[in-house]
């Protein structure tokens, strides 16, 4: 189509709205322009809200929105709205909420039907053009609904009230506040246990989703209790993710999830959050187990986000990779027929291949019944036996075969990238890069994390307002995660580098959130600060809580909160910190599984920050042996400081690791081991030190009446 007959959205941002520039619906942007249009015309506005990842958003463009017929009734009957998820999640949430109401289900391309001032009354998820697969046809349900609203307006003004009044009460969690309960972790614990499926790993059935808080919760407790079904449960998970095909085993990186309960043939687009998330499941699982597959795995997500997700000269993390190159295919870039591995390997090659990933003449794939996902089948030990060579022999053979795989998949039409740089999505990674610098030992990481960060704090931040939701294009305010995690990040740079501009940054920026976003009264966090432009349509207060899709905000904050104050001192963070897990208190056991993070920020509350100091001149080796110690144990919350004469002369500690530690000398070799304002007396051995690591939550008790250094 010509710029001429393109619609508004050629101009947009966002890629996912400039992909239907084309199409024949007279698309608006969300906002009061198109609210305004609504409101002259007398007319229902049609909400599309999808992402330039989502297949089945894809779906509906060309099966509906391409379809003239079809974009002759949405522009004779409504004021059509599209919003990209990603974009605008304040919109995405509250309509999720409202249709998942209405349906019991949500998810994306999500369809709903709002009156001129944008509250909803109808809606659902994918409709087919016309009926099929147990659902209506858009048609009938566009002309069906334009007549009800036009016809019935009474019946749709009474259902509005009663969703708008619905969605007010959940999304602000009202009745959910309580005393705060270190116990509810542990009830939390058997819950999560309950739904593990001993048989393939994870959590429930297909589809599967990987629970990444989940498992570091796991991992948490199983260094204090040392209960081997909590090391069985994470262990059998993340070898069996990491095995499968969700996880690209050419490339590196996890996709979104599953839809058996096998782990094998997964929904193919790539997702930051995940991916972020996902690498320090599989960090902290090489802390704890040792196993060298998780280090592999942690290595290979690395591999892809260099490669694929991040903008190496400037720094920052892109949002996604799309699941398809074309509409016709389903995961085609991914997937392999047997003819295709062996015209791109040697017949030895294709015949270990063969075994290694289960490449057969009839694959996984529905659409395509000779492609196959690629999954661990077998180990090079058996592959080995069955191809008559030694076991250092097969997987030598697998190695070059992997290279020349994955150099002939990068020949084929390549999946999309999502190249917009979202604050909240970037600054995970972040932590995720910053925490694989400290356990894995690679200085490329920490640099990366440390020049993203650099570019957020020059992009994206201003101290009147904090940060906003993305980098570059047109100024979207930013939301609570964009806060919380950009704030987490901060922190994890300061313990990295001990500059004092990423502590002050962190603190200012927690300072904003508690003024702007913070509600007084019943505890907790709104999702859009009190400070923001109306956002229109159903603009309920919103307190951001479960797992899903990226860790609970709520619950990240008050993480953010209890960390701060280990650093500061003040205990207006501790009092924030515990105000916002009362605010969940009796609604978090029942969530279970989807509130994973709530129970890790109750265990931290309860437990206080673990702070490691170590000391000695920057090139000490035995300094670097303690250091190397500290980093080497997983605990949920652990900050490793690494204070040199010269980080000291150059930069003034943190205010509470300066009052802690008054009269520690930085060039003495030793590691400090502080919780709260107790502190285990100083020691110089490394295997002493990961023992007091690992027997953290004790220290309180009998290192009580210590003095402090």
């Amino acid at each position: 189509m010509s710029d001429e007959r393109a619609n508004r959205l050629k101009d947009s941002v966002s890629p996912y709205l400039r992909s239907a520039a084309h199409q024949p619906v007279d698309w608006h942007e969300w906002g009061e322009e198109a609210f305004a249009h609504a409101r002259a015309e007398g007319k229902p506005i049609l909400l599309d809200i999808g992402a330039v990842w989502c297949h089945w958003c894809h779906v509906i463009d060309r099966e509906s929105y391409e379809n003239p017929q079809l974009a002759a009734i949405i522009n004779e009957n409504y004021v059509p709205v599209k919003v990209d998820r990603d974009e605008r999640p304040d919109v995405d949430s509250r309509y999720q909420a409202a249709v998942s109401a209405m349906t019991g289900q949500g998810g994306w391309p999500l369809t709903a039907f709002l009156t001129p001032d944008g509250k909803p009354f109808f809606g659902g998820t994918y409709f087919p053009p016309e009926d099929a697969m147990n659902r209506p046809g858009f048609r009938r349900i566009l002309l069906g609904v334009a007549e009800a609203f036009r016809t019935r307006r009474d019946e749709v003004d009474k259902t509005v009230k009663v969703l708008e009044e619905a969605v007010s009460k959940a999304e602000a969690f009202q009745g959910a506040k309580a005393n705060f309960d270190p116990g509810a972790a542990s009830a939390m614990i058997d819950s999560i246990t309950s739904m593990f499926d001993p048989r393939n790993g994870g959590f429930g059935q297909a589809p599967k989703f990987p629970h990444a808080a989940a498992i570091d919760l796991l991992l948490e407790r199983y260094q204090t209790s040392r209960e081997p079904m909590l090391l069985a449960v994470a262990e059998k998970t993340l070898v069996n993710m990491a095995l499968g095909g969700v996880y690209d085993q050419l490339a590196g990186g996890f996709h979104r999830y599953s839809v058996d309960e096998r782990w094998l043939v997964p929904h193919f687009e790539k997702m930051s959050y995940d991916n972020s998330e996902l690498l320090k499941n599989y960090l902290h699982g090489f802390q704890v187990i040792g196993r060298p597959l998780f280090r592999e795995i942690a290595a290979g997500i690395i591999h892809w986000v260099d490669e694929v997700l991040s903008d190496r000269e400037r720094g920052g993390f892109y949002s996604s990779q799309d699941a398809d190159q074309t509409l016709d295919d389903d995961g085609d870039y991914f997937t392999w027929t047997l003819d295709e591995l062996r015209a791109a390997l040697s017949a030895e090659e294709a015949r270990a291949m063969e075994l290694y990933y289960d490449v057969e003449a009839h694959g996984e794939m529905h659409h395509n019944p000779a492609k196959n996902v690629l999954w661990v089948a077998r180990g090079a030990d058996e592959v080995g036996k069955q191809l008559g060579i030694s076991e250092s022999d097969a997987k030598l053979l697998i190695a070059r075969a992997q290279g020349k795989m994955a150099d002939a998949r990068l020949r084929r039409p390549t999946p999309a990238v999502d190249t917009t740089v979202y604050t909240s999505w970037s600054a995970m990674f972040v932590s995720a890069y910053l925490e694989a610098a400290r356990v894995l030992g690679r200085d490329d990481c920490r640099d990366f994390a440390l020049k993203t960060l650099d570019r957020l704090l020059s992009e994206a931040w201003n101290p009147e307002e904090g940060f906003l939701h993305r980098v570059g294009g047109a100024p979207i305010s930013g939301m609570l995660d964009d806060q919380i995690f950009a704030g987490l990040a901060l922190l994890d740079a300061y313990e990295t580098t001990l500059d004092r501009r990423y502590y002050d940054a962190a603190e200012k920026t927690l300072q904003l959130t508690i003024e702007k976003y913070a509600d007084p009264e019943g505890g907790g966090f709104f999702d859009r600060s009190r400070d923001a432009a109306a956002m229109g349509g159903l603009d309920v207060r919103r307190k951001p809580f479960q797992d899903s899709p990226t860790p609970g905000t709520n619950s990240m904050a008050a993480i953010l909160c209890d960390r701060m104050y280990g650093l500061s001192g003040n205990r207006l963070f501790h009092d924030w910190a515990e105000k916002t897990l009362e605010a969940f208190a009796k609604i978090a056991p029942q969530l279970g599984l989807f509130a994973a993070s709530y129970a890790l920020a109750s265990v931290l509350h309860a437990r206080h920050t673990l702070q490691v100091v170590v000391t000695g001149a920057a090139n000490d080796r035995s300094a670097a042996d303690l250091e190397r110690a500290a980093n080497g144990v997983y605990r949920f919350g652990k900050s490793v400081l690494r204070v040199t004469p010269e980080r000291v002369a150059k930069s003034p500690l943190a205010p509470a690791l300066q009052e802690t530690i008054p009269h520690l000398n930085a060039n003495d070799v030793q590691a400090l081991v502080c919780v709260e304002t107790t502190c285990h007396p100083p020691v110089t051995d490394p295997a002493q030190l990961t023992t007091i690591l690992t027997r953290a939550d004790a220290i309180t008790a009998t290192a009580a009446g210590t003095a402090t250094p």
